[in-house]
């Protein structure tokens, strides 16, 4: 097979959702599909003993949810599939935010008893913000929940897009009987066991028993007021992200997952061309090029790893060639490449555009480095980084483990798992996180993973607005407008509340304050 011709198989896709909505259900059902597991561990698992595959951290395991994103591949009916299990907890939503940037398309779970939710609609924002394609699964359809119709109307007035149901639900609960597959012109029957029963649309007078039920008739006629009044299939407005198709079912039954996955490869969008300081690249180019967007150190806690997750975006990646890393000018081997199902591991050969894969990373590389190959020497668009809501300063509790301490702020700060911030005048280090649950995570690695005790001080939720550094005046701030450096020795103001700020754009009108969410939102260029 050509370059091409490997580029077209790869699906590259992150799952989204609130949390309990079933993504990781979800995942795991798709891996079952892809025969790389027997059999699907429950997220919530902590009584039966058995944990979701895509939950690898021991305190996801303890917690019972995802807390980091992880990078799943296997072959499917002829396509190369890559997910990425994105955590849903909303403390956790910048680490979802760069693994984004990293995908073709996105599938999003939605809760069918509950709706939309708030990290739904956060995380849907980003994705139109950066005009990701989106498919959406309605779950739990086999529990009493809300009507497919309103579902279907929240979905368009909440995150402004058109919707087209793929399938449509014939009741829910204990009279959940099935799913309408319009694409496929057959009715796929619920049976309450892990079989499903197809029958097409022509033979559906054969089986009188389904088709004279109340609830059927009853979701019919939904099904004709969708054809008649609702929007049409427009695949341009999906590749766009202006229209969403939607499916029905329930992933932990599981039902409606493989008539889902099976339409959804059909139309989600292989690798697309990305944007560089060097203009656009292809990813049918013969020479390799990638972007790291995610460094995870301690998959292993007995080697003390550090995997850097590479999205290729164009040419073939072979194990073992030399690449340049566009930041520093270097050269590095990659000798030591894997591919992944959550933490396990195999080593992979080559890949190709699309192909997300793990290389050992001897503490060289960051969030966001470019590796190509040959002449080029251009960089991807910089990946965003969100501002964090919290902060706390960190110590370590016995002074003798300062340089363990260190080490474990170092690469915990360059895995993205937490912001790292130090006081202008003073040695204090301060870590800024989105949610508490971030920290939590934070204080379980560094005692788990580098054997160190620490002490996190609150200084509560802060307004952070970076500052050029020529504007800088040491007497302007005090405890209330805390002047702080970040990792790039950037400098930044930690305004106590809105009246802080408000204050000091009052007193100091010629300072210009970035508000680096909004640089995101536009031009990510600061």
């Amino acid at each position: 097979m050509t370059i091409k011709d490997e580029m077209k198989r790869r699906r590259t896709f992150a799952i989204i959702s609130h949390p309990d909505a079933g993504k990781t259900t979800m995942t795991e059902k798709m891996l079952l599909f892809g025969n790389m597991i027997r059999s699907a561990g429950t997220v919530k698992g902590k009584k039966s003993g058995k944990f979701a595959t895509s939950d690898w951290m021991e305190i996801e395991k303890q917690r019972g949810i995802s807390v980091t994103s992880s990078v799943m591949n296997f072959p499917y009916k002829g396509y190369q599939i890559n997910i990425l299990d994105t955590p849903g907890h909303e403390d956790f939503s910048e680490d979802t935010y760069r693994t984004l940037t990293a995908v073709d398309s996105v599938v999003m779970v939605i809760d069918g008893t509950k709706g939309i939710e708030a990290q739904t609609l956060k995380l849907f924002k980003v994705c139109k913000m950066r005009g990701i394609p989106i498919f959406t699964f309605i779950n739990k359809m086999d529990r009493e929940g809300r009507e497919s119709l309103d579902l279907m109307e929240e979905i368009e007035s909440t995150l402004n897009i058109e919707t087209y149901p793929m399938t449509w639900p014939v009741g829910m609960g204990k009279r959940f009987m099935g799913v309408f597959d319009r694409e496929n012109e057959q009715f796929v029957q619920y049976t309450g066991n892990e079989e499903e029963t197809y029958i097409p649309f022509s033979e559906l007078d054969q089986h009188p028993e389904l088709t004279n039920h109340p609830t059927y008739q009853e979701s019919l006629d939904e099904l004709m007021l969708v054809d008649e009044a609702g929007d049409g299939f427009d695949l341009d407005k999906v590749m766009k992200g202006d229209q969403t198709p939607v499916f029905f079912g329930s992933a932990l039954a599981p039902f409606g997952v493989e008539t889902f996955f099976n339409t959804f490869i059909n139309y989600a969008p292989e690798p697309a061309p990305r944007h560089s300081t060097e203009g656009v690249v292809t990813p049918d180019n013969e020479e390799f090029s990638g972007f790291i967007f995610k460094i995870q150190a301690n998959m292993n806690p007995q080697h003390r790893d550090r995997v850097a997750f590479v999205r290729i975006c164009s040419g073939k990646f072979e194990r073992g060639m030399n690449v340049n890393l566009s930041r520093t000018g270097k050269t590095f081997k990659l000798a030591q490449s894997q591919q992944f199902v959550a933490s396990s591991s195999s080593t992979v050969e080559e890949g190709y555009a699309g192909d997300i894969i793990g290389i050992y990373d001897p503490n060289v590389y960051r969030i966001g480095d470019t590796l190509v190959t040959g002449k080029n020497n251009f960089e991807y668009d910089e990946l965003p980084q969100f501002p964090p809501e919290l902060f706390k300063k960190v110590t370590a509790k016995n002074v003798m483990k300062s340089k363990q301490f260190k080490k474990g702020l170092e690469q915990l700060v360059q895995e993205g798992a937490i912001q790292l911030f130090k006081h202008y005048h003073f040695e204090d280090y301060i870590i800024g996180a989105v949610g508490e649950l971030q920290y939590e995570v934070f204080d379980y690695r560094m005692k788990n993973e580098y054997n160190v005790d620490i002490e996190l001080t609150s200084i509560g939720e802060r307004i952070p607005r970076w500052i050029p550094e020529e504007q800088v005046d040491q007497s302007m701030f005090d405890d209330r407008n805390m002047l702080v450096l970040d990792r790039e020795q950037k400098p930044l103001v930690l305004f106590k509340n809105d009246f802080s700020l408000r204050w000091f754009q009052d007193k100091y009108k010629d300072i210009e304050l970035i508000d680096l969410f909004e640089v995101n939102k536009y031009d990510q260029s600061y």
